[in-house]
């Protein structure tokens, strides 16, 4: 038990002092960056914050990883960051490294076999109709899965809006309820 509370204060010190060094080196890097870098826009995006936190992590609590070696790593995963995102300007690069989106609501008819293939329940797409306070179905004119995960959802209060049909141009349809 005397291991767990024991800490010396030169240690102390030196988690005090990465923790800042490195602290400052993200704020840098981001800057330099720009806001996408923790943006939640794809599952890129998602690796990105991931691997920043586990350098952060590392680097301050971990003896045998340098401050320097840190900076390094923060600088090879923004580089990759920055190089994914010029990559997938590309349509064809932008197809490997992205997710479709997927309709689950075509109006207020709930895509069974996109559910599934999404592995969203209806319980899922409830809560989200909910959260979106969605109070009549017929409210709906689309429900989507999008590439991060996210579901969104376009609802109206007036009956005869139609919905844009640039809004859902990159969005799987499916074939159909199948219930």
């Amino acid at each position: 038990m005397d291991d767990l509370l024991n800490i010396s204060w030169n240690s102390t010190g030196r988690i005090v002092l990465t923790a800042a060094g490195i602290y400052l080196a993200v704020i840098i890097f981001t800057r330099i960056a720009g806001k996408r870098s923790f943006s939640k826009m794809s599952s890129f995006d998602f690796a990105m914050t991931v691997a920043i936190g586990s350098l952060l992590a590392t680097t301050i609590l971990s003896s045998t990883v340098s401050l320097t070696q840190g900076i390094i790593g923060l600088a090879a995963v923004y580089t990759l960051q920055l190089g994914a995102a010029l990559f997938r300007r590309f349509k064809v690069i932008q197809k490997l490294m992205d997710n479709a989106p997927l309709l689950l609501m075509d109006g207020d008819e709930i895509l069974y076999k996109n559910l599934r293939k999404a592995r969203v329940t209806e319980g899922d797409l409830r809560a989200k109709l909910r959260e979106a306070n969605v109070i009549r179905l017929e409210q709906v004119r689309a429900v989507v899965f999008e590439t991060t995960g996210d579901i969104s959802v376009l609802h109206t209060e007036e009956d005869n809006t139609k919905l844009e049909n640039w809004l859902l141009k990159d969005v799987q349809r499916g074939n159909g309820p199948e219930s």
